[in-house]
């Protein structure tokens, strides 16, 4: 215990939804919380997320969201049964702040907004008596042996506090400007705490385009396509939904969507190809048919355009990757736009990523999230080695585990 006998502190370092959580969890306990981040302000990542709408959570059945979470879906659970995606969505109500289910299922604050609901949440945090300091970076511990003797550096120099239990919700890698910056790992593995190499997840990847191709179609969206390719176990995977061409290859919902899988198979086999549909309401048989119209005095790019309404961007593709001599043979054509072949040569950088995979093992950690060498340290977030698809996947799971090391923190210091 600390000097304070009565009041117990814990320090939560890293501001976040899961550090935010936790933190809300302990204060509610009678536990003295102070919680510490690198940045100026807190939740930037957060209010980065939500710009495009807050996508808070999903509403599809519990047993396939959780199949989101793939190969760690098993150290979620705990999490997720503890906090729902229900409860998530109660405890936004309780900040005052309705929400609705979208026509895909994701789950939006009225207003769509992040920062009401980020302002409201701040505003409890710091009544039910948290304090907040930003512009702490953490640098690891004052002393060899001592678990909850800190360090933190700052503006005015280095400062150095103690608690009774630590909650670490750092995050990830991905979005070094916002504060995830992944510089906690090398403090980690210092003290032993086995850690699974951060990777971007998330992500786009790299394709070898042409500079033709390059400069004309960079920035725009492929819409209403299917990808489909074999991951390493040997499984077809297909998945219908939107790309987009950048400088440096593809990225997007579709994409996201795939891309643990995809980086897998580009770890196993140096890269992987992903067959693009790009007329996926159109059979084979179809286009052959359309295909072997006589054109009269169209050119290709007019019948494509005429017939199959296939012109832009997917035309563009098709001349990028189709060689010459097919675009007069119906078939060989026809069977271009059902499945045309894309190489992907490697994620971009983690940097650019939306998300990060790897981080603590869970096998480090005890089934309260604590470190099992470093007791009463406990991690959250997504610092914790998984991962899972855009969707409000990502959210949830954050808000989950930032709750579950709350309450466990809670009972660690009872007992």
């Amino acid at each position: 215990m600390s000097e304070n006998k009565v009041r117990p502190v814990v320090a939560v370092i890293g501001g976040g939804p899961a550090g935010l959580m936790a933190a809300e969890v302990l204060s509610q306990a009678n536990v003295k919380v102070n919680l510490y981040d690198a940045m100026p302000t807190v939740g930037r990542k957060f209010l980065m997320a939500g710009k495009g709408g807050m996508n808070i959570t999903h509403s599809e059945p519990f047993d396939k969201f959780l199949s989101r979470y793939g190969a760690h879906s098993t150290e979620i659970r705990p999490l997720l049964d503890a906090f729902t995606a229900d409860d998530l969505r109660g405890w936004v109500k309780n900040l005052g702040i309705d929400t609705f289910i979208g026509s895909s299922g994701r789950v939006f604050p009225t207003d769509m907004k992040a920062a009401p609901l980020l302002r409201a949440w701040l505003r409890r945090l710091r009544e039910s008596g948290v304090a907040i300091h930003t512009r702490h970076l953490w640098t690891g511990w004052t002393c060899e042996n001592d678990n909850t003797s800190l360090c933190f550096q700052t503006s005015e120099g280095e400062h150095h506090t103690t608690a009774d239990a630590v909650v670490l919700a750092l995050g990830g890698g991905s979005w070094p400007q916002l504060g995830s910056t992944g510089t906690w790992v090398s403090l980690l593995c210092e003290r032993g705490v086995s850690i699974h190499a951060l990777k971007p997840a998330n992500c786009g990847f790299e394709v070898d385009w042409s500079g033709f191709f390059r400069n004309r179609f960079a920035g725009q969206p492929v819409k209403a396509v299917c990808a489909t390719f074999t991951n390493v176990h040997g499984t077809q995977i297909t998945r219908k939904g939107e790309l987009m061409v950048t400088e440096n290859g593809i990225e997007g919902g579709l994409i996201y969507s795939l891309s643990s899988a995809l980086r897998e198979q580009i770890e196993v086999a140096g890269s992987v190809v992903i067959y693009l549909d790009l007329a996926p309401d159109k059979a084979l048989p179809e286009l052959i048919g359309k295909l072997s119209q006589k054109r009269g005095k169209d050119s290709t790019a007019s019948h494509l355009r005429k017939r199959l309404g296939i012109d832009g961007v997917k035309a563009g593709l098709l001349r990028e990757i189709v060689v010459k001599t097919d675009f007069e043979d119906p078939v060989k054509l026809g069977s271009a736009i059902k499945a045309l072949p894309v190489k992907l040569l490697a994620p971009r950088p983690i940097d650019e990523a939306i998300s990060s995979a790897g981080g603590v093992m869970f096998a480090s950690l005890d089934k309260h999230l604590m470190i099992t060498d470093l007791p009463g340290v406990f991690c959250a977030g997504e610092m914790l080695d998984w991962e899972a698809p855009t969707g409000g996947y990502l959210l949830t799971a954050c808000f989950a585990s930032g709750h579950a090391a709350g309450l466990s923190a809670v009972s660690w210091l009872k007992g």
